[in-house]
């Protein structure tokens, strides 16, 4: 078996794993005041955020290319791979999911799977590096894709905005519970639920929020080994304070800093900070 594993940039990925000859990562284009960018090739994310403070509008963002993941797909034929697994952004926020599986049968050559993430951003990444490490580790196809398929139901992340506008503008979200955020002038916690996002507690002020989301994960990580991070857009210090209390708690596992990608901080705004974890490898 030879294995591609095939994302896209709203994934957080380490270096090593952008290295890998058998990684594959789509573009998604973010769009502010109708001009489109990728981050790493012609934006980087401290220059998104300054021209996010700029903009007329509220940032966009678009699918993947189609023709790029065929484009992939016909050049791992080339490279004799033999199996592929595809890890996007969840389909719950886009239509991306809907629209892949033709390729499924244009490729039967391949041993294809195209599970639903329901997540993005470092829970994403964590599923591709648990992907690489089962293949290097020498799991067969099956049981790659089985474990996968359970880690994706106990991965997760909550997220607390300072602004709901974002997910609102983006369709992310439903005005009814945007208009309650502003008005009780409360601090928002969203997460995936069953990959769309949803409103999950309306909590008084920034500090109970950020208290709130160390109960959580002291209780979503109680069963097992999980890699957690701080996600944050354009917010390390607020996303300090928060391992702060993760490491005055009860909870005993690392976690690291990691931020948002600009495709995901397009829709969830400057500030917001989100508590995301995903089963370790090492725990299978």
């Amino acid at each position: 078996m030879k294995l591609a594993v095939i994302t896209d940039s709203s994934a957080f990925l380490d270096e090593s794993l952008k290295k890998k000859d058998n990684v594959f990562v789509l573009d998604i284009p973010v769009i502010i005041d109708n001009e489109s960018f990728i981050e790493g090739k012609n934006l980087e994310i401290e220059e998104f955020y300054q021209k996010l403070e700029k903009a007329n509008d509220f940032p966009t963002t678009s699918q993947p290319n189609l023709a790029d993941l065929d484009d992939i797909l016909a050049y791992v034929t080339k490279e004799n791979y033999t199996h592929v697994i595809g890890l996007f952004l969840s389909s719950g926020i886009s239509g991306f999911y809907q629209n892949i599986h033709y390729l499924v049968d244009e490729y039967s050559h391949l041993t294809i799977s195209f599970p639903d993430t329901k997540t993005s951003s470092f829970p994403l990444g964590i599923l591709v590096k648990n992907t690489i490490n089962a293949y290097e580790k020498g799991l067969s196809f099956s049981d790659i894709d089985e474990n996968l398929r359970q880690q994706i139901n106990q991965t997760g992340a909550y997220v607390i905005v300072d602004d709901l506008n974002h997910l609102v503008k983006g369709g992310r979200l439903s005005n009814g519970s945007a208009l309650i955020g502003n008005l009780l002038s409360i601090k928002p916690i969203i997460y995936f639920n069953n990959g769309k996002l949803e409103l999950y507690e309306r909590v008084r002020t920034e500090k109970k929020a950020h208290n709130r989301l160390i109960e959580i994960l002291n209780d979503v990580t109680s069963n097992g080994s999980f890699d957690v991070s701080i996600v944050h857009a354009n917010a390390f210090e607020k996303a300090k304070k928060i391992r702060d209390l993760v490491s005055q708690s009860h909870y005993q596992g690392n976690i690291s800093i990691t931020p948002f990608s600009s495709v995901i901080a397009a829709h969830l705004g400057k500030g917001a900070v989100a508590i995301a974890f995903s089963p370790s490898a090492d725990d299978e």
